[in-house]
């Protein structure tokens, strides 16, 4: 994920601390119900270069999705933005996961960034058959409207939503700028949210800062965290999160959705397993780490 990207020379001045809860995400959290359920994982399955680390030796591709399963709860599944699935893809990826395992697929392309959320009946129709097919695998799905794509398209991103089936959670993601210009987000847009039971997504990347706006809609946080190969900052910066998902939870939050991307991929699994073991040690969560082939020296 190249989102957000800095020159690693640059890390260590940047200021990482996350912005204060706004007013109204308090209130949303006292509404919520609490006992938060944790949905922890990464954004692929198929590396072949955790094969001997997160993967036992001898793995074979056409098996990585299964392992992958047997160690995480979730995928936040980006296959599905560059080509959308058949129903019969769909069925071959349910079949290799457990009961409870959910995918988390991202709107096609053609729907967010070719049609730019217009005149998208077709498209919607055919993508949403497909995963229909994940059935209690399903997950939220995530919507990333094109990044050129800003609040004087604001008509564009609720009459989308509005439309959208209401039996089916989703979690937007926004990347112009001038979504965050005012008051940290679109207050207009925030309202709707709010009132469609729709989510925000906190993407917290090193080079754009103004996306950790710490605005949740609903009582659920999504958080896309963009690690820097492992970097020292990388572990301060979940400290932080874990301090502040432990506030959340004591003030209602319901599911916690956080999704560990790296610029190279290849560390994520360090850094979800650091997540969680200090998700356990502060905030009273009994998660299952994943268990990595060798352990190495985090830092």
């Amino acid at each position: 994920m190249e989102f957000g990207k800095i020159p690693d020379s640059e890390l260590d001045h940047i200021d990482f601390t996350l912005p204060p809860d706004p007013a109204v995400t308090t209130e949303v959290l006292k509404k919520g119900k609490g006992k938060t359920k944790f949905y922890i994982g990464c954004a692929k399955w198929g590396r072949k270069d955790w094969v001997g680390k997160l993967y036992p030796i001898g793995s074979k591709e056409k098996d990585f999705l299964e392992l992958y399963a047997k160690l995480f709860n979730c995928i936040e599944f980006n296959a599905t933005f560059y080509k959308s699935p058949s129903p019969a893809d769909v069925l071959r990826w349910k079949s290799k996961v457990p009961k409870g395992f959910k995918f988390f697929p991202k709107f096609p392309q053609t729907i967010t960034h070719l049609r730019r959320l217009k005149n998208t009946g077709v498209e919607l129709d055919a993508f949403l058959e497909a995963v229909a097919e994940f059935g209690d695998n399903l997950g939220p799905i995530f919507l990333m409207p094109h990044p050129q794509l800003g609040p004087k398209q604001i008509e564009s991103v609720e009459n989308f939503i509005t439309d959208f089936p209401k039996d089916v959670d989703l979690f937007l993601e926004l990347r112009h700028p001038d979504w965050y210009i005012t008051d940290g987000y679109n207050p207009e847009l925030y309202q709707f949210l709010r009132k469609q039971k729709r989510g925000t997504i906190i993407t917290d990347a090193a080079g754009r800062r103004d996306c950790v706006h710490m605005h949740l809609s609903t009582p659920d946080c999504f958080i896309r965290f963009v690690g820097n190969s492992l970097h020292k900052t990388d572990y301060e910066r979940i400290d932080d999160w874990v301090q502040r998902i432990k506030k959340w939870m004591a003030e209602g939050l319901e599911h916690c959705y956080f999704f560990m991307h790296q610029h190279e991929e290849l560390h994520s699994p360090e850094l979800i397993k650091y997540l969680i073991e200090q998700l356990n040690k502060h905030c009273g969560t009994k998660l299952d780490p994943p268990k990595m082939q060798y352990e190495g020296n985090l830092f």
